[in-house]
């Protein structure tokens, strides 16, 4: 990239990126991974990539870096065809013109980085790092949605960096057991039947604030949370909690789910509470 190429980027961004990971294969999901990368499988009729750049974007966070891999020009092609995909058109085929017949909601600001077919996370994001101006940037996956509060995460992280010298900030989450629980009394009479129970124990939710300096933890072919634990480790990384909702997609099954929760109560559409458009 040349000086003159970073200082326009420099110029057209306007807050801290938000580093997206899309370059997966899914394996896990293959009947709908095969012809398309993961952040495009639709929820709503929208790939779930579009939702997590809209709880970003609604919380004022409009700058993405796309770490593409795995059929990575499907992720173009949307992004480039976004208008007409998502919009009524106009189209005169004689003059070969479009004119679009709606305000769009959506002023997402794309880079979108190829970093290899079959990289792991942590080489993609250390080939992505030439796009990232900023000391601080936030960082997550292209299969999971939150009703986190971005704002309050980053304040958490900043306080955390002040007084204790961290480089990274993840959101924890509760993880929900695969399977439902029986408590039995002393005699071993089953009382009750819990399914599927949110377990006390923390997992890394996948929403992350990191400082550049978290880079240096970061090898080729190493994953993120190999780099987040090699940083543990010198106790640089801190835990934000967040006990609200949180779902990722890894199976065919995760996908049904949040289908359903789509149509009856999908809490992580934040930008539809207040002063949001439903575009959806």
């Amino acid at each position: 990239m040349t000086e003159q190429d970073s200082k326009l980027q420099t110029s057209e961004r306007q807050s801290v990126p938000v580093v997206i990971m899309c370059g997966g294969m899914g394996t896990r999901m293959r009947e709908e991974t095969e012809f398309k990368p993961k952040p495009m499988i639709e929820i709503g009729g929208r790939p779930i990539l579009w939702h997590i750049m809209k709880i970003y974007a609604h919380q004022g966070y409009k700058d993405f870096i796309l770490c593409l891999g795995w059929r990575a020009e499907k992720i173009k092609e949307y992004f480039l065809n976004f208008h007409h995909l998502s919009q009524d058109f106009y189209l005169d085929l004689g003059t070969n013109t479009t004119r679009t017949l709606q305000n769009c909601q959506d002023d997402f600001r794309i880079t979108f980085a190829y970093t290899g077919l079959s990289t792991l996370t942590g080489e993609r994001l250390l080939r992505a790092a030439k796009y990232i101006d900023t000391d601080e940037f936030l960082l997550t996956y292209g299969d999971g949605v939150s009703d986190v509060d971005m704002k309050q995460l980053c304040a958490f992280h900043n306080s955390r960096r002040m007084t204790r010298g961290i480089v990274g900030t993840i959101t924890g989450i509760h993880p929900k057991s695969k399977y439902g629980l029986v408590v039995p009394d002393e005699e071993h009479v089953v009382s009750s039947f819990t399914e599927k129970p949110l377990l006390p124990d923390w997992t890394n939710g996948g929403f992350m604030v990191l400082q550049k300096e978290f880079m240096e933890y970061c090898e080729k072919d190493q994953m993120i949370e190999d780099a987040l634990i090699n940083a543990s480790v010198d106790g640089k990384i801190a835990m934000y909690p967040h006990d609200g909702f949180w779902h990722s997609m890894d199976t065919y099954k995760d996908k049904e789910d949040l289908e359903k929760l789509w149509l009856d109560n999908p809490r992580w559409k934040i930008w539809d509470r207040v002063g949001g458009s439903n575009v959806g």
